[in-house]
């Protein structure tokens, strides 16, 4: 499984439109093949910043929706609302904890 986490500083004033976005495409994103799992969450000491977090099956699943029709949509709306360069990381998960 791969983890995915997204850094992402936006507008102060892009902040409502990203949330709409968010809100009308998880969804859609959630069913790709392969996603298991999307969740978006706000810093709580800075209102701009977004993380989003999504469980792939692997690395494959992942870049399947990289260059999916879904993602030519939804990253070109998204990138116009960025303050920053976003932080993107993947991280494969070993051991849980619970």
């Amino acid at each position: 499984m791969i983890v995915r986490i997204v850094n992402m500083h936006f507008r102060e004033t892009s902040i409502g439109k990203f949330q709409n976005m968010f809100d009308a495409y998880k969804e859609q994103i959630r069913n790709q093949p392969g996603c298991s799992f999307l969740e978006l969450y706000q810093d709580k000491d800075d209102s701009q910043r977004f993380y989003t977090y999504s469980y792939w099956e692997d690395e494959e699943a992942l870049n399947t929706y990289r260059k999916s029709e879904l993602f030519a949509k939804v990253w070109p709306q998204t990138k116009a609302l960025f303050d920053e360069k976003p932080q993107a990381n993947s991280v494969v998960k070993i051991h849980s904890l619970l």
